[in-house]
């Protein structure tokens, strides 16, 4: 069966208030086109969860009201510094943020892929982590005494929402080695993805891209979208545009530039 093929407006269009998305760090694969036709949108309190962690298109989110709780276990524009509209919501309170680790982040997608209700982890207890989220829990062990361990209850995304080098007629997405984005689309109810070229063969049929290959089963509707990572790159594909990375955290130290960049994004894209 073929997959659903959308434009951008309309796998946005799939995305609605409140939605739980999960999204990739910026050293993966990351549906910048798409993140921009959501916050056109004007999508309100999403829930967004780093796989583990968070950049430009969290910030962006967040820099345009559309985001309402933050679950990572970092948000870091790298090299580029700090996110400044994370930064500016943390302390304005205007998001709620739930802290993790890798780890944690990494284990409650894991449950929600074996369809478990918790996962349990070490490395936490103790920490002040640990001690501020009231929906993890230390428990016995039942296979050892004077055990404890921690049960990091399961997320499970609305949307996991990527960006890949390569799909096929049937919502076949391959993205290599970039496992997070294999859980985030086990993990997810459904998966929105934009690939840089859709085509005609079975990927599953491959056995060389096969096994990096994430199954159509797992997505519920595709994209097709050229630079769609853009102005972010794909590993071993194309870099990252790093001199507008660098007016984006220039511009979006203020409020004001942060809209002015936004708008000149818009007004690009439409050209």
């Amino acid at each position: 069966m073929d997959a659903i093929r959308l434009d951008l407006e309309g796998l946005a269009a799939r995305v609605p208030d409140e939605a739980k998305i999960a999204l990739p760090p910026d050293y993966s694969y990351c549906a910048m086109a798409l993140v921009r036709a959501i916050i056109a949108r004007g999508v309100k309190g999403l829930h967004i969860i780093g796989v583990p962690a968070l950049g430009f298109q969290a910030d962006q989110l967040i820099g345009a009201g559309c985001v309402a709780t933050v679950e990572t276990a970092a948000v870091t524009l790298g090299e580029f510094g700090l996110a400044p509209r994370f930064g500016a919501a943390i302390k304005s309170a205007s998001i709620r943020m739930l802290d993790g680790t890798c780890p944690a982040i990494h284990a409650g997608l894991q449950a929600a892929e074996k369809g478990v209700p918790f996962m349990p982890l070490r490395g936490v207890i103790g920490s002040d982590l640990e001690k501020r989220r009231d929906d993890w829990i230390v428990a016995d062990n039942p296979f050892e005494e004077s055990d404890p361990i921690l049960m990091v209850k399961a997320i499970q995304p609305d949307f996991a929402v990527f960006h890949a080098p390569l799909a096929d007629r049937y919502g076949n997405v391959w993205v290599g080695v970039r496992r997070e984005l294999m859980l985030m689309a086990h993990a997810a109810k459904s998966s929105l993805v934009t690939a840089e070229k859709i085509v005609e063969g079975n990927l599953l049929d491959d056995p060389v891209r096969a096994a990096g290959t994430i199954p159509g089963l797992y997505v519920g509707a595709l994209a097709e979208a050229e630079n769609g990572a853009w102005p972010l790159g794909i590993p071993g594909g194309y870099d990252a545009d790093a001199a507008e990375l660098a007016r984006y955290v220039e511009m979006a130290r203020t409020e004001e530039g942060f809209a002015d960049y936004m708008a000149g994004n818009s007004k690009e894209a439409a050209e």
